[in-house]
């Protein structure tokens, strides 16, 4: 090696010393791989072995004909104890904390549900719940399971007196809208019902029907 590589006398003593090493690097995984298999294969005769001594013993197998424990069963355990340690309580008195007991309705969606019930003024039908962006009808129909839904406008517009901006809060009523509605009036002077409303041409009479129960006059 030292003629041949050029390497010194303690370098070759060194290499001729890692070859052993080397080759049991390659080798190794085969060995092991062929030693697993040997044992795989005693574990398998001796499990043969021994059911063939328990069937000649008079024991035998019996397949399970079903599932002995249903998930579901406990699940439904579960939702049926729940709900008889919930009592229903008014929609109008839900929080943001109580409304995550629905199924569906999360930390943000809950707040999202409060503050539209507050900017429009409550709610006097149900449908109105699914004007909520993020809220599926589906999810509204378990929310009755835990809720008693009470119809109740506790706020309302003071359609004379307020001014864009304010008017403009309201869900139901965008910036132009609002803008429309102080404009008439500065010009033709308090509105006396939802009826002068319908006096302003731009106006549809399905809009201004969804707003009359929050208006004021």
């Amino acid at each position: 090696m030292k003629l041949s590589f050029g390497f010194s006398r303690r370098e070759s003593t060194g290499y001729i010393l890692l070859m052993p090493f080397l080759l049991f690097l390659v080798f190794a995984p085969k060995v092991m791989n062929k030693l697993a298999k040997i044992e795989v294969d005693v574990q398998d005769q001796f499990l043969k072995n021994r059911i063939d001594s328990l069937q000649g013993a008079g024991f035998f197998k019996v397949e399970p004909k079903g599932l002995l424990f249903n998930p579901e069963d406990t699940a439904k355990k579960s939702y049926s104890e729940r709900m008889g340690s919930i009592q229903k309580i008014p929609f109008s008195e839900s929080d943001s904390v109580t409304l995550q007991i629905v199924p569906g309705i999360g930390p943000a969606l809950a707040a999202r549900i409060v503050n539209y019930r507050e900017n429009i003024g409550g709610f006097h039908s149900e449908m109105q719940l699914e004007e909520i962006f993020g809220l599926k009808p589906e999810v509204v129909e378990k929310l009755w399971e835990f809720f008693e839904f009470d119809p109740g406008i506790y706020k309302k517009l003071a359609i004379n007196e307020l001014d864009v901006a304010d008017l403009a809060k309201h869900p139901y009523i965008g910036y132009g809208e609002a803008k429309v509605i102080v404009a008439f009036r500065k010009q033709h002077g308090n509105y006396s019902g939802s009826e002068d409303l319908l006096k302003i041409k731009i106006f549809k009479s399905e809009w201004i029907k969804k707003l009359e129960p929050y208006l004021e006059f």
